[in-house]
């Protein structure tokens, strides 16, 4: 797999600082905090929302920007949902992965915001998905190459599927909300440690049961598992040129097919927050099964699971069901 990392590692110890400080402890909450004393944080979209909560706890209100059930790419944010945020004591978000919510934070005169973008090092990903047909996509009109799916430079937002990854930027929001509420310094530092030996077991999971598998590809309408694929050493085929609800070029289909032959391939992956055209038209004509891989953007009723570690352990039950994990 291809992949250039662009932020240096020394650069990281200084990104997450960075948070960190930036955060000043509030002379008062604002309204989205009410009268309880609370700090107030606004999560951008779920796995923001998630790691707020599970560090807060019972010392933060914590107001979600994407609503469940919405893909948060294609988010738009209202002027009630502008002006919380504006009143926000601490703003969580992932910049890129969401363009309202971009120019919603920078218009918000917000001084406590957290890019999560800057608490973990964020990689390119090299998949022939994202190249084979892309051109072809464009020119007759059918879609688009996930351009709303990566940020400056190509630079892949999806880091909370990757355990290790989520895990740092859990301990920069940690360390943020200590800034912002240091009388509770203790509970979101234990918290965070928590948070982090939870994530560290699940990744133990993943490398453990994704080890011995008969084949090391699986193919996905939505290429958001890069991170997730270069931890356990997998290779991320990703339908290309068009979105998750468009069908696959007849060129792109011909090479699934090949490559679904040639690396023992069973399983198309499909998402909740999408439709399931694209994986059922291109399994059909390949004689291929279908499952879920969800990127886990959102929880819905649909999900397999309540949470972001219920739908992870789904995920990894999947992904060994698919690639014939022994």
């Amino acid at each position: 797999m291809n992949v250039r990392r662009l932020i240096p590692t020394a650069a990281l110890a200084g990104a997450v600082a960075l948070g960190a400080t930036a955060l000043t402890a509030c002379s008062g909450a604002g309204e989205s905090a009410g009268k309880d004393g609370k700090v107030g944080v606004t999560a951008s979209f779920y796995p923001m929302q998630f790691l707020a909560e599970q560090i807060g706890k019972d010392h933060v209100k914590v107001f979600g920007l994407t609503k469940p059930g919405v893909e948060p790419h294609d988010l738009e944010i209202s002027p009630k949902q502008t002006a919380r945020l504006g009143e926000s004591d601490v703003v969580l978000y992932l910049k890129s992965l969401q363009p309202a919510v971009d120019k919603a934070v920078a218009q918000s005169g917000v001084k406590n915001v957290v890019d999560a973008a800057t608490l973990t090092e964020l990689e390119v990903h090299g998949s022939s998905g994202h190249d084979h047909g892309a051109e072809e996509g464009h020119a007759a009109g059918e879609g688009h190459d996930h351009g709303h799916d990566h940020g400056e430079a190509g630079r892949d937002p999806h880091v909370w599927l990757d355990p290790a990854k989520y895990a740092e930027i859990a301990r920069g929001v940690g360390a943020a909300l200590v800034k912002a509420d240091p009388d509770h310094a203790a509970d979101y530092r234990k918290n965070t440690d928590e948070l982090v030996g939870k994530l560290t077991a699940l990744d133990t999971e993943f490398k453990d049961g994704l080890q011995n598998t008969a084949s090391r590809t699986f193919i996905t309408t939505h290429s958001a598992f890069g991170y997730l694929a270069e931890r356990y050493g997998l290779d991320q085929e990703a339908i290309s040129g068009v979105d998750p609800e468009s069908e696959p070029s007849p060129a792109r289909m011909k090479e699934l097919q090949g490559l679904a032959k040639q690396e023992n391939v069973s399983t198309v992956f499909f998402e909740t927050l999408a439709s399931d055209k694209t994986a059922r038209t291109l399994a059909a004509d390949t004689g291929l099964k279908t499952d879920v891989l969800d990127p886990l953007e959102g929880i819905t009723d649909k999900s397999q699971g309540a949470d972001y570690f219920e739908v992870m352990r789904s995920n990894l039950k999947n992904l060994q069901k698919a690639l014939g994990a022994k």
